[in-house]
Formats: structure tokens, sequence, C-alpha cells
């Protein structure tokens, strides 16, 4: 194999190395090239959300923000400004560099290898963190789909339901990405059109016979004259909400067109989240009020959906709850071993994530790794405590605005050399990215000063003196960072990674002008 710079340890075919301080695009790290196109990645985008399930256990707790009243479809759409600003950052940076580490490999050339390697953790951190609550879902969801509600109730089951779950949808992820993929259309699909005969129907019966409680949608709805405190607690909640739709890029190396297509569906992804979104939650808040909604907040498609639908609907929209959480759990699986892939393909962790099995072109060490360690948070936490369990959920919107808006400062930086040549390359190389990433910056800031307080928690106690979602999510922070250090400091393989020096998109081989 040819001599090649150390940050990108090349793998398949022998490469000729670059001229100094030059970077190749192409490494290839052994996945399945050209296995998903462009449907089957706006799918995986979608999926990743879990429409149904993000929904189902949020909106109530939107409408229950004190000053938002009538206009939680307005927040819906302001709280899809940042994700589309910083979607389209992502389409940029991946039509650059189509590495499957994403914000890790781009933050790690915009801003250096320490930056870079601590949202790497941060990204796999909130993978992680996400599977305890999937896999909770799934259990209860499963029994209630069979009307054991006894089951349900029962922590052992609800457990042992759920790391089955977990082992099997693993297993699935590394048998190769076209079977998840194949597997995403029809959970996706399912779940997408239920959500729409859901709020068709209640909106025509909203019309037609005027349910007790019934609301008529109105255009102040969608306008988001609210007060700062309404507006940043109600963004705060749907940031979760939208979360994941990264997915799609995250598959970029084994996407057909890998530095077009992946960034395309992400954009493509947010503008189907932002219609559902606000389709739904138009309806629900339409046929039965805000108030109804914020008093089954822990659910509001169960209640809402045997009104609107029939009785005979339960079943339907538990299945739509758990299907949404098993197509989010196989999405929130690929980004988490491939950007640990990506961060070993860089020789900044161990060697081992970076093997890929020659027979299914996927990391299957990395996402047996990555199983077992969110199998041990999940039942660490729900043996610690189910409110722990819970708080960590909270602390979930520190991470997910970490390493949104870092992206979105990475572009301007990434591509500084051309932001100032014409005006569509002010506007979209330096406005757009910059003003997602400030917009997160502020969520980030909003989550510190909500979360710091223990009466936000889902306890309500307190933990030296602070909220223990705000201790989690600083905790999940700053560890990255301590081991970030130690491995500067003292493993000898991640040196070379640790020294690489900040790029601009000149130094790509080959640089593609975003404008072409």
């Amino acid at each position: 194999m040819a001599s090649t710079p150390p940050s990108i340890p090349l793998r398949g075919a022998e490469l000729e190395a670059p001229p100094p301080g030059v970077t190749p695009v192409e490494a290839d790290k052994g996945l399945k090239q050209n296995a998903v196109g462009m449907l089957s990645s706006i799918v995986i985008g979608i999926a990743s959300t879990a429409p149904a399930y993000s929904l189902a256990v949020t909106l109530g707790l939107i409408t229950a923000v004190a000053g938002i009243g009538l206009k939680s479809p307005a927040i819906m759409i302001v709280s899809f400004v940042p994700m589309i600003l910083i979607a389209s950052s992502y389409y940029y940076l991946n039509k650059a560099d189509p590495d499957c580490g994403t914000t890790f490999s781009w933050v790690t050339r915009a801003m250096g290898p320490r930056t870079g390697w601590v949202t790497g953790w941060v990204m796999v951190a909130a993978d992680v963190i996400v599977m305890a609550s999937l896999a909770q879902i799934t259990g209860t969801y499963f029994f209630l789909l069979f009307g054991l509600t006894s089951l349900a109730s029962s922590l052992f089951w609800v457990t042992a339901v759920g790391v089955v779950f977990l082992v099997i949808m693993c297993a699935i992820t590394a048998v190769g990405i076209e079977i998840s993929a194949r597997l995403q259309w029809f959970l996706l699909g399912f779940e997408y059109l239920m959500l729409v005969i859901f709020s068709v129907v209640a909106l025509i019966k909203v019309y037609a016979s005027h349910p007790t409680g019934s609301i008529r949608p109105s255009v102040s709805w969608f306008v988001p004259n609210l007060n700062l405190g309404a507006l940043s607690g109600g963004v705060l909640l749907a940031l979760f909400i939208y979360w994941g739709w990264d997915t799609a890029v995250s598959v970029n190396e084994e996407t057909e067109r890998k530095s077009v297509v992946p960034g395309v569906a992400a954009i493509l992804s947010t503008l189907g989240l932002v219609f559902i979104y606000v389709l739904t939650t138009t309806a629900s808040q339409a046929f039965h009020g805000p108030a109804y909604l914020s008093k089954n907040s822990s659910d509001i498609l169960s209640p809402l959906g045997s009104a609107v639908l029939g009785s005979a609907a339960d079943k339907l929209l538990i299945a739509v709850v758990l299907t949404s959480a098993t197509a989010s759990t196989l999405t929130t699986i690929l980004p988490g071993a491939r950007t640990t892939l990506s961060m070993a393909s860089h020789g900044a962790i161990p060697r081992i994530f970076s093997r890929v099995n020659p027979r299914f072109q996927t990391p299957v060490w990395g996402t047996v790794i990555y199983g077992v360690i969110s199998l041990v948070w999940y039942v660490g936490l729900t043996l610690l405590s189910q409110n722990v369990l819970a708080d960590s959920i909270a602390a979930l919107g520190l991470t997910i605005a970490f390493y949104y808006g870092i992206n979105g400062f990475a572009v301007p930086l990434f591509y500084r050399h051309h932001v100032l040549k014409s005006v569509k390359k002010f506007v979209l190389l330096g406005v757009f990215p910059l003003l997602g990433g400030l917009m997160l910056a502020w969520v980030f800031i909003a989550s510190l000063d909500q979360l710091w307080y223990p009466a936000n928690s889902a306890s309500g106690t307190s933990w030296f003196g602070v909220g223990p979602p705000f201790v989690l999510g600083a905790v999940f922070i700053l560890s990255g960072v301590i081991v970030m250090f130690l491995a500067s400091w003292f493993v000898k393989r991640s040196k070379p990674f640790f020294a690489r020096k900040m790029e601009t998109v000149e130094a790509m081989v080959p640089y593609d002008d975003p404008e072409d």
C-alpha cells in the first residue's frame, strides 16, 4: 500500500499519496457502496426521528409549556428553521467530504482534532442515551399491543423485552445496510400513512361534527408571536422531535452518488418531518384543544386515536408507536456504529472499531460493541432508577444542540476562502450555517438554564444543588473532554490524529466547487 497521510488510513485498493497537506476524499473503509438510493436515504432520515413515538410523548409536553396555548403548530415551524439550516450545512460539508463520521470528520478538519474528537464522543453518547428510551418504549408497547397491561407495568418484563429487542435490531443492522433500508420502507410507510389518516379524519370531524372541546384551526396558530420564555421552552422540546434526520448522511459511504444524494436526502427529510409534524399537531389540537393534550402528555396518540378513529383503532395506534420505535432503533444503531468506524479509521479510537466484515460489508464489531454499551446503559439505568433514565433523556437536548450547532459553525470555517466570492456563497456558506449554529447555541444555553432547576427533573430532586438532567448533560460532554485529553497524551496510536492541523476545503482531493 502506498504511503498516505497518517490521519486517514486507506483500505481496499492502493491509492497514490496526494501532495503534502492535501487529503484524499476517497478513503475506502470497506463498506458496501451504492447500497442505498435516494428514496431509501430519505426514508432512513425520516424514520430515524420516530415521528409517531416522538409526537406521542412530546406534543402534550409542548402544549403544557406556559404561554404556548394554541401556538403548538407555530413551535413546530420555528423549530424547523434551525433544522433546515443545519441540514443545508450537512449538504455542503458532505459534498466536500463524504465520510460516514459526518460531523466528527468535518469538525476535525475545520476546527482541529481535539474539537472533532469531543464532537464524535457527543454524537455517540447521544445515540447510546436514546437507545434506553427506545428499548423501554418497545417493551411497554409490545405488551400493550397484546392487551397484557399487567406485564406492560412490570419493570422486569419490559426490560427483558427491551433487551431482546436491542439484540435483534443490532443483528439486523450488522447483517447489512440493504436489509435495514428495506425494513425501513415498511415501518415508515405504515407509520407515516397512519399519521396522515389520523390527522385528516380528525380535521374532517372538527368541521363536520364538531366534537366536544374541538376548535377550528386559525391562521394565528401558525404565527410565532410568543414571549421568549414560552418560545425557548417549546423549541427545547421540539428539538428532540426533529433529531435524527442526519442518519441519512451517516450512511453516505453506502449511498449512491455519496457526495450529493445524502445531503439532498437530509434536506428533504426535514421537509417531510415539518409537514407531518405541523399537520398532526394542528389536527390533534383542533380535535380536543391544548388542555386535553397537556392532560395526556405521556401519550397523546392512544386517547386521541380512540376518539378520532374509533375504539377498534386502539391496537392500530399502539402498533404505530411500536413500529416507530423499532424504525428509530435501527436507524440509531447505523450512525452510532459508523461514527466509531470513522473515528477508528482516522486513528482517533482503537482499531477494532474500524473492522468491516468482508461478507456483510458492515462494521460488525463496532455494531456489537455499540450494542453491548447500549444494553449496559439501559439495564444499568433501569436498575438504578426510572427517574434517572427519564432525566438522561431530558439531558439529550444538550448533546443534540451541541453537535448540530457546531456543524453549522464548521461550514464558514471550512469554506472560509470562498464565502466572500459571491452573494450566493456568502448566503449558503456563511449566513445560513452560521445562523443555524447560533440558533442552536441559544437552544444549548437555554437548555442549561432550564435543566439547572431540580423542579424540572423527573424526580424533582437535586444533585449537588442542581437538577439531575443538568448534571447528566454536563457529564456527557465533559467526560468526552477528559477522555480526549487522556487519549492525546497517553495513546500512542492516536498521536498522529491529534497532530493534525486545521484544514480548508482546498485540501480535499478532488475539490468540487459547491456552486458547480
